[in-house]
């Protein structure tokens, strides 16, 4: 006879205790827009499209679109992940801050490089990270041929974001700790791909 082992109920008590999508789509959606601002940097994964593994890399949120749900990225369209967005156009974005709030975005991106959104967007700081060549183009100004946008299209997001103070989170903490409870300190929210695709058009 075999033996089969019985599935667990409540096997995941802090996302019971967290979850918190009871609450209007718009706003589900400026909250996290909130949170993606006051990040501002997000770590871009994509998969490499020589070893097939997943990498991930800093980029600093140039802008939002649709309403907030789509990201805009600066990007030089010669580095590696250009490369890895057109052998597989699937990316995911994760924000995190100091308090252990965190947000992940999963998407489609494609590469733009019109120079009416480049210019748009465009900051001085971009400088910095792509260089002056001295040919008088690739100067790393607004109409430096290299500089390209990211357009990152949402399909589902994931975040928590704090509902208490720091004082509250370390009492729910330790009565976690003492009572073995899960601490309630998270909205633990979803967007599902139905959710944003009824976002995209009313915007």
């Amino acid at each position: 006879m075999s033996h089969t082992e019985p599935a667990m109920e409540h096997a995941d008590p802090y996302k019971e205790s967290n979850l918190d999508n009871e609450v209007p789509l718009d706003r589900k959606i400026q909250d996290l827009n909130d949170f993606v601002k006051a990040c501002k940097f997000g770590m871009m994964t994509t998969r490499d499209a020589k070893s097939g593994n997943l990498v991930s890399r800093c980029m600093a949120l140039a802008a939002q679109e649709t309403g907030g749900i789509d990201l805009l990225f600066h990007t030089n369209t010669e580095s590696g992940k250009t490369g890895d967005l057109a052998s597989d156009e699937h990316i995911n974005i994760s924000f995190l801050n100091g308090s252990g709030d965190w947000a992940s975005v999963s998407g489609t991106a494609s590469v733009v490089t019109d120079r009416s959104l480049v210019k748009k967007h465009y900051s001085p700081d971009l400088k910095a990270w792509l260089g002056d060549l001295g040919d008088g183009t690739h100067d790393g100004g607004e109409d430096d041929p290299r500089i390209g946008v990211i357009r990152v299209k949402m399909t589902t997001a994931h975040y928590a974001i704090s509902n208490r103070t720091v004082i509250g989170q370390m009492a729910q903490v330790a009565q976690g700790i003492v009572t073995g409870k899960a601490a309630n300190v998270n909205k633990l929210r979803q967007l599902s791909g139905a959710e944003v695709q009824q976002w995209r058009k009313s915007h």
